[in-house]
């Protein structure tokens, strides 16, 4: 399984994109997560990452953006040297009950299609609002409902998943539980610590590696025995981002 920093997370940083991607390989990470390209074109991105022997890992690119000029975006993954584009999120009322989850699984089976045709996977990055009940058909007969992210894994049709196991442990989910139910459709999981509030049902603050309350380790050991592609590491917004990717090369060498 290799290792990768998802970019957002060094976003503060007041320098060129392809000074924070020597950061990235001089921590000794196998690859960066793109969210955006900066001020550089892809083409100089794919010879920084060549050059540093970094891979992309993807690139997260909003839904609004995808729909508006797919063929732009799928240039731009290819240009990167990335198979893989990530759905970071999508809004809460995509998953409000199971005709909505339903629909947003079409959404989703149909665009993996179309860019698969240019040899891109699609994948879908979730946060806590994918764990909300939904019901099941056989609701009211004793069946139990399931979360509109297992919906959504077992509907949609040729997507991968991107299991961000700070925002699943967050939401209630067990995030080991999940790798080891559906590692055949995740082909990346976001190792993020959060610091979950005790008193509150669900709802997390992302927070430095190692610190907060996430398996960290155990759901990198399940990763790997699902065979998932990449462990990519994020903290949404770290004091030190220096600091943060220094420490993401270190719990590198643990995954």
């Amino acid at each position: 399984m290799d290792t990768a920093i998802q970019l957002y997370s060094l976003r503060s940083l007041d320098e060129p994109l392809e000074e924070t991607l020597a950061r990235v390989a001089d921590a000794g990470l196998d690859g960066a997560e793109f969210a955006g390209t900066g001020d550089a074109s892809p083409t100089e991105l794919r010879a920084t990452l060549d050059e540093q022997g970094l891979a992309a890992a993807g690139a997260h690119v909003p839904i609004e953006v995808i729909e508006d000029d797919v063929a732009d975006i799928v240039r731009t993954c290819t240009l990167l040297g990335t198979d893989t584009l990530v759905v970071p999120i999508l809004d809460a009322d995509r998953f409000a009950d199971a005709d909505a989850v339903a629909e947003t699984a079409t959404m989703l089976s149909e665009l993996a299609e179309r860019v698969a045709d240019d040899g891109l996977r699609l994948a879908y990055h979730n946060h806590e609002l994918e764990f909300v009940a939904v019901d099941g058909d056989g609701a009211g007969d004793g069946e139990e409902s399931e979360t509109a992210f297992e919906r959504l894994v077992e509907t949609t049709e040729g997507v991968d998943f991107e299991l961000d196991v700070g925002w699943a442990h967050a939401a209630g989910a067990d995030p080991v539980a999940l790798i080891e139910q559906y590692g055949e459709r995740i082909s990346r999981v976001h190792l993020k610590d959060v610091a979950v509030d005790a008193a509150a049902e669900r709802g997390g603050r992302p927070v430095d590696l190692g610190v907060g309350d996430v398996p960290l380790v155990e759901c990198a050991e399940a990763a790997r025995a699902a065979d998932v592609d990449w462990a990519v590491f994020e903290h949404d917004a770290p004091e030190d981002p220096v600091a943060f990717v220094e420490s993401a090369g270190e719990w590198s060498d643990r995954v």
